[in-house]
């Protein structure tokens, strides 16, 4: 590796930092949960909102990011996002109430555009030959960052259980989701400070008239006998992308309505929807909460939320080794079916449990705790699904006792099939993270023709952004009323209907160009008029 190839490779694990800092804030949130609904009283609309404000936060910033980053630069946007990303951690770590707590997310959601504007600066200083490479380090890191939040929560909850001599020095037992939230400031700062040794993106400074800066950065980047050759396909490149007259965002938008596009947008805007919908989001990021609907207890939940993480890395790892190899429809459909297969085995365990509490189990609670004497009203109960039991047990001692030892009631309560959910939910999980997960991105950079790919990307980005935000929202309702079971199996006919029509209407757009790809959703939209 030469020595400009080495500096493009410092610059993107440099923003691709970024993508570990959004799996952080994204999923250490998972942790948190029964502690926060605790100390502030939370109901489940209040638990979704908290979970789920990063997600409300991005949908504001889609809309800003784009043109910020051309006002100002990939650089400094990206040192903004940064200290939006110091300020909601430190603002989490010590929210003192449950509004001021979703607002200090709300932030953090607004920094989650560091995703788009990383691989956006990346594609725009890293050699070509390394360009597929880089961008895709940066899914790579948000799983390493998801992983690393469960690492971190377990690591915290394992301190306290076994009341190591710094936990009370620290106050670690009194503020642990504090401390939870707060391990996301140390690698936010060391990213913020990083920032500012990166340059500016050449391709920005060309855009900008700023050709003696251009040259500067390039010279970091290439050798010099290459720079002139450079700057003229970066100018070639900007006025081929400047819009003539009559183009623009506006006869962009009157173009989605044409009858030579309708696949293409049907496709992009089923997968976007469909890929939330599987459930991933209210997976990852109520972790806990769903494995501690299992009876194992919280220590085992976010013990087990660990293995999600490692899977998560490994067959992410494994979709980008492999799209290029095996195509799209392959992964794509594969992943659907093992998704839905795996689901199911959920939906089956959940659908089979039972729930009861007799004397002893009431006794060995009531030992813990005098709030919950009125379960006996209760014992020898047999109680065929979970939100029954959970009607019954809130009657019996209200919900605020419920919500803070709903944990060790239902590992009391529940006969259940507790390994085959773990399997399914870590089946489901790998299969996303081989399939829809990361190749609904390189889907949709080829599918869209060029004259809408200004409109139709945003549109399918917002499309997804949306639907996972009230997916994240609503899970802790949607538990109470529905239970788990019908969850999962909401869960499994979303991933059914996607498969249904991706087989029929996603063409294989592996090494083809973009104008073969626009030929094949015209052939297969001839095909099934027929």
């Amino acid at each position: 590796m030469d020595k400009y190839t080495r500096a493009a490779v410092i610059y993107a694990a440099i923003v691709t930092i970024g993508g570990f800092i959004f799996g952080i804030d994204a999923a250490v949130i998972s942790g948190t949960i029964k502690y926060i609904t605790v100390e502030f009283a939370l109901d489940e609309f209040q638990i979704g909102n908290v979970v789920a404000a990063p997600g409300l936060g991005v949908l504001f910033a889609l809309i800003a990011t784009g043109a910020i980053c051309e006002a100002i630069g990939r650089k400094k946007t990206l040192i903004i996002i940064a200290f939006l990303y110091i300020i909601s951690a430190v603002a989490s770590a010590f929210a003192p109430t449950y509004e001021t707590l979703v607002l200090a997310r709300f932030l953090g959601g607004l920094a989650f555009t560091s995703l788009s504007l990383s691989s956006m600066y990346i594609g725009e200083i890293a050699p070509s030959e390394q360009r597929g490479k880089l961008v895709s380090t940066n899914q790579i890191m948000i799983v390493v960052g998801l992983t690393a939040a469960y690492f971190s929560n377990y690591f915290l909850v394992q301190a306290v259980d076994a009341q190591a001599s710094w936990v009370k020095a620290w106050n670690l037992e009194e503020n642990l989701w504090r401390w939870m939230l707060g391990m996301e400031i140390v690698p936010a700062v060391i990213w913020g400070i990083l920032l500012f040794f990166i340059p500016q993106s050449p391709r920005w400074l060309m855009s900008k008239g700023r050709e003696v800066q251009a040259r500067q950065t390039l010279a970091k980047l290439m050798p010099v006998d290459k720079i002139d050759a450079e700057i003229e396909a970066i100018k070639e490149s900007i006025e081929k992308d400047r819009p003539a007259e009559g183009d623009g965002i506006i006869p962009q938008v009157k173009s989605l309505t044409n009858p030579k596009f309708r696949a293409a947008i049907f496709v992009g805007l089923l997968f976007a929807a469909i890929q939330p919908l599987t459930g991933v989001n209210p997976i990852l990021f109520y972790a806990p909460m769903v494995f501690e609907q299992t009876g194992i207890g919280s220590n085992a939940a976010y013990a087990q939320s660990l293995i999600i993480g490692v899977v998560s890395f490994l067959f992410t790892a494994a979709a980008i080794a492999l799209v290029d190899k095996l195509g799209r429809r392959p992964l794509v459909n594969g992943g659907l079916i093992a998704s839905v297969v795996c689901l199911m085995m959920c939906v089956f365990a959940f659908k089979q449990a039972t729930y009861q509490l007799d004397k002893t189990d009431v006794m060995a609670l009531v030992a813990t705790s005098s709030e919950l004497t009125p379960l006996n009203s209760i014992v020898d109960q047999q109680f065929g699904s979970d939100t029954d039991f959970k009607d019954a047990v809130k009657s019996a001692i209200g919900d605020e006792v419920f919500r803070a030892n709903e944990s060790p009631i239902i590992q009391a309560a529940v006969s259940i099939n507790a390994t085959l959910v773990l399997i399914g939910i870590v089946g489901f999980i790998a299969a996303f993270h081989i399939s829809i997960g990361p190749i609904m991105w390189v889907i949709f950079s080829e599918i869209v023709p060029t004259q809408i790919r200004g409109v139709a990307i945003p549109m399918f980005a917002f499309t997804c952004s949306i639907v996972s935000y009230f997916m994240q929202k609503f899970f802790p309702w949607q538990l109470k009323t529905m239970g788990a079971g019908d969850i999962f199996l909401s869960y499994a006919l979303a991933g059914l209907i996607g498969l249904y029509f991706l087989y029929r209407y996603l063409p294989e757009t592996k090494n083809k160009t973009i104008e073969e790809v626009e030929e094949l959703f015209a052939a297969k939209q001839t095909s099934n008029t027929k």
